[in-house]
């Protein structure tokens, strides 16, 4: 069976690797020791323990609510703009993700270079959150 640690529980659950912790110290989700010492959480344990944190709503208070799964949190790290249209690039961990909005969009969600944000993608399109 797989298993995860603190760090990679935290990220599939949305949720800092602090709280993540926390949340294995008040014994909210099961851990044990590898052989090196280090934490683990069983895959099942984990999976439990999510659909359980979902149904309870207990993630992070300012998470945005949308219908876009897939979240990419990062660093604006280029803006184009134009007249009209936008090229937005951010950088989420390995990830680079490139986004074409309105300029109005951008400068509504005051995106520069150096802001945090989040990229939602769904299907072919890219939805940019500021954080």
């Amino acid at each position: 069976m797989q298993s995860y640690t603190i760090g990679q529980a935290a990220r599939l659950l949305g949720v800092s690797p602090d709280t993540a912790r926390r949340w294995a110290d008040a014994g909210r989700v099961a851990t044990h020791r590898d052989e090196a010492g280090k934490r683990l959480i069983d895959g099942k344990d984990l999976a439990a323990f999510s659909v359980e944190l979902a149904q309870s709503g207990s993630g992070e208070e300012d998470a945005s609510w949308t219908s876009v799964r897939n979240a990419f949190p990062g660093i604006v790290t280029a803006i184009k703009l134009g007249d009209v249209a936008a090229q937005v690039e951010i950088q989420a961990g390995p990830h680079r993700l490139v986004s074409l909005l309105t300029r109005e969009a951008v400068e509504e969600l005051g995106l520069e270079v150096g802001v945090e944000a989040t990229a939602r993608v769904k299907s072919t399109n890219v939805h940019v959150d500021r954080v």
